[in-house]
This record gives C-alpha cells, structure tokens and sequence, in this order.
C-alpha cells in the first residue's frame, strides 16, 4: 500500500525531510487484518509542516461494522505539546450493542483497547491523550418501529517513541487497525496466524498534491 504526504502550504520547507519519507514508507507496511480496508486519504495541511493519513472501513459479511482514520503528522522544529516531532492522530468509531451504552466502564475499556493494541505491537509512545465518546439513537414517529442503535467514538493522539534509536510507525498504523476491530467486537487473530499486507492500492485521492 503506498500511502501519500502532503506539506503545509506555505510552510517554506523543503518537501519530504528524509525521517518523514521513511516513516511514511513505514505506514504503508503495515500488516492488517483482511476485514481491515485501508486506503490514503487527504491530510489535514494545516496542523503540522508535513502530514499523511489513511483511512478504513472494518468490513464483514459485507457489512461496515466499523471505520477509522489515523493522521501522522510531522513537525521538523519540534512541537512542545508533542513532546516530540511526530504525533499519531487516530479516530474509530463503531456499532455497540444498545445495552452497553449505560455501562459505566465503558470509556474506560475503550481507552484501553488502544492502548492494550500499542503495547502488543511494540508502538512505544508518550503523551497520549484523547476522549471516548458514547452514542445512543433512538427513533421516534413514522420510525419508531426501528430499534435504537449504539455507536462509540474514539478520538487519540500519542507522540510515537524511538526504539533502538530507530522509529518505527508501522507497530502504530497496526495498533490503529487492531482498535478498528476490538471496537467491531471482532475476536482476536489466533495465536499463531499471521495478518497479512494490506494491498489495497491508493486512491484518487490519495495522491499527493498539496493545496488540493
């Protein structure tokens, strides 16, 4: 999978410093799981000098169960609030049972479907923060025969670590892709199985062309 970058629009640096070329190369090596479509999508220009993303849509049966993006940025000068000159940027958001929406623990496990997903991928990281959001729709007149729905919503950001003096961003592109189906409620991979190369090639949209 070949995934794009972008640099800010007149951010005056040179494109693509080589530390960001090779975690961009990183991302696009990331094994995930079959159920997990992954594909390059437009960065955001204006958070971070240079930036690339992906995003996914968990499919089963033919069904979406669940979708995401995870967003890489990458600021040569250093960011304070990173503690760092990269940070991931991830969202996930999936169907729940109606029943679990009251669950009191329910943010709480959220959190830590992602981090539990980072640390079995070896993706050390620092400076994590972010919100999981609960969702309950319920319907009223001529589709009040339609049963409510759950949704959960998680938004995170972590500043990626190095290990072994060498950074690595695929263990955090498949950490992300792991969120993507704990939170479908897919079970895991059985010891022993390996996820194979997502080869879904890049889209339109996925190529590079800052400013578009």
């Amino acid at each position: 999978m070949v995934v794009g970058s972008e640099a800010r629009p007149g951010s005056g640096a040179p494109p693509d410093p080589p530390e960001f070329r090779e975690a961009v190369r990183a991302m696009g090596e990331a094994r995930l799981r079959p159920e997990v479509l992954a594909e390059p999508m437009p960065a955001p220009q204006r958070i971070a000098p240079y930036a690339a993303a992906l995003s996914a849509d968990v499919t089963v049966d033919g069904h979406d169960v669940s979708t995401g993006r995870i967003i890489l940025l990458h600021d040569p000068a250093g960011n304070d609030s990173w503690d760092g000159t990269f940070r991931c940027v991830a969202y996930a958001r999936a169907e729940i049972d109606l029943e679990m929406i009251t669950d009191p623990a329910l943010a709480d496990v959220g959190w830590s479907w992602l981090t539990e997903a980072l640390t079995s991928h070896g993706a050390s990281y620092a400076s994590a923060s972010g919100t999981v959001t609960r969702v309950a729709t319920d319907s009223f007149g001529a589709m009040s025969e339609d049963s409510g729905s759950a949704q959960i919503e998680i938004r995170a950001s972590w500043t990626p670590q190095l290990v072994d003096d060498h950074l690595d961003i695929t263990g955090h592109v498949e950490a992300w892709g792991e969120l993507l189906c704990t939170a479908a409620g897919l079970p895991p991979v059985p010891e022993g199985v390996t996820a194979m190369p997502n080869r879904r090639g890049p889209s339109r949209r996925g190529r590079r062309g800052a400013g578009h």
